[in-house]
């Protein structure tokens, strides 16, 4: 056989795959797809006008910073407690009531009189933040039929991908009828997604058959296996590269090393959610048919060269074109990343701790990302920076090429 037959050959089974497992999805994923793009769209209503309103108060840029960063802080130290609830009340409970809790912070937000008020009152939603967050992870892992695990998890992240790319338009419009007006409509939202939860998602028991009273899957059993340590890693990786520096650098180079506007920057982010959303239309469905382990090294490589080569760009228009290719690759490996967590736990019992713990190796990757690449940039340059970072992820498709496929094939 020709190279020339195999290519076509090659190009055909991946095709025939995507073709392969069109079934519906069940009922309760869909709602828990609804619930998504409803969080999804409230946060984008307030994440452009937050800073702008901390500085109402009378400070400044820094004080404005940390309104921000307080969030994704309390969503760190209250991780644990949101697993150990979800192992001992279960998922929708959790879920439900992290919604409300963020909705109750929020709206108070809005009514804030002082600075302190409301970096009170943001504090408290990020602990409701991670409640809803990992429950919303422990749900999908349950819920998704173990066939159909990247599919359910690339439909997963479209949702919250096309919610943060309505809401900022949104809550531009909103933001016209003054500052406080985008924190009632996000309250609004995950309210309406709390009830959509609570009354369309159907009230089963955890599990089914024989497993269905299993307790929470413990943490020690999850990093006995290679997969959940290597999710791990690259979770870490995640947070760090799209999380952390994807936010805080990338707006930082476009100003300082290209000379452009701070329209640049969200260029780049725009650029970077297409790519992604691009990705995301067809790597769920390859990482059920070719693997995990696949679509994890081939993502996180085109996402680690692209990264790096952020840094080495002179023009808009290929920092434009490393950023897209970035968001590619972000799409091609994260489907596959939450449904190789998916398979450690299973569909019999909760992962509510394991979960948790992924979710803050990916925490922990955006709080210290941004931090080692702006001292990176400071004293080495921004090609360090993004060389650095991209380089991690390119470590962290190593450590997949090691680690043994997940992915269960039916037998013929």
């Amino acid at each position: 056989m020709t190279a020339d037959a195999r290519v076509i050959r090659a190009t055909s089974r991946i095709f025939s795959l995507l073709r392969k497992d069109r079934q519906k999805l069940p009922r309760d994923i869909k709602v828990m797809l609804a619930a998504a793009f409803l969080i999804a769209l409230g946060f984008g209503l307030v994440a452009p006008v937050l800073p702008q309103f901390a500085t109402t108060f009378g400070v400044g840029n820094t004080e404005a910073s940390v309104i921000v960063a307080i969030f994704a802080f309390m969503r760190l130290v209250f991780a644990p407690a949101g697993g150990a609830l979800i192992g001992r009340l279960g998922e929708r409970p959790v879920y439900v009531t992290g919604l409300l809790i963020v909705a109750a912070s929020t709206a108070a937000c809005a009514f804030a009189q002082d600075y302190w008020q409301l970096l009170l009152f943001r504090g408290l939603g990020g602990a409701g933040s991670v409640m809803f967050t990992v429950a919303s992870m422990a749900l999908v892992v349950r819920l998704a039929p173990p066939e159909s695990r990247g599919r359910v998890s690339g439909a997963y992240a479209s949702a919250f991908l096309i919610g943060n790319v309505c809401g900022p338009i949104v809550g531009g419009l909103l933001a016209g009828f003054g500052l406080r007006v985008p924190f009632l409509a996000y309250a609004a939202a995950l309210v309406v997604a709390a009830v959509v939860v609570q009354t369309q998602l159907s009230h089963q028991r955890r599990g089914s058959g024989p497993q269905q009273d299993r307790a929470d899957m413990p943490l020690a059993e999850a990093l006995a296996t290679g997969t959940y340590r290597t999710a791990l890693v690259s979770s870490f990786v995640n947070g760090w590269a799209t999380f952390g520096v994807r936010m805080a650098t990338v707006p930082l180079f476009a100003v300082a090393a290209l000379g452009a506007g701070p329209e640049a920057a969200g260029f780049a982010l725009a650029v970077f959610a297409a790519g992604n959303a691009a990705a995301l239309t067809f790597s769920g469905r390859l990482a059920d048919t070719l693997g995990r382990k696949p679509m994890m090294v081939a993502g996180l490589l085109v996402a680690g060269a692209s990264t790096a080569a952020i840094g080495f760009t002179t023009g808009l228009g290929w920092f434009l074109a490393a950023s897209a290719l970035a968001g590619v690759g972000s799409g091609l490996f994260g489907p596959a990343q939450q449904a190789a967590v998916a398979d450690v736990i299973g569909n019999g019992r909760s992962g509510g701790k394991v979960l948790a713990v992924y979710q803050m190796t990916s925490d922990v990757g955006a709080i210290v990302g941004p931090v080692l690449a702006g001292v990176l940039a400071d004293r080495l340059g921004y090609g360090w920076a993004f060389g650095v970072t991209g380089g991690i992820m390119v470590v962290a498709a190593c450590t997949w090429l090691a680690t043994r496929e997940s992915l269960r094939k039916p037998a013929a």
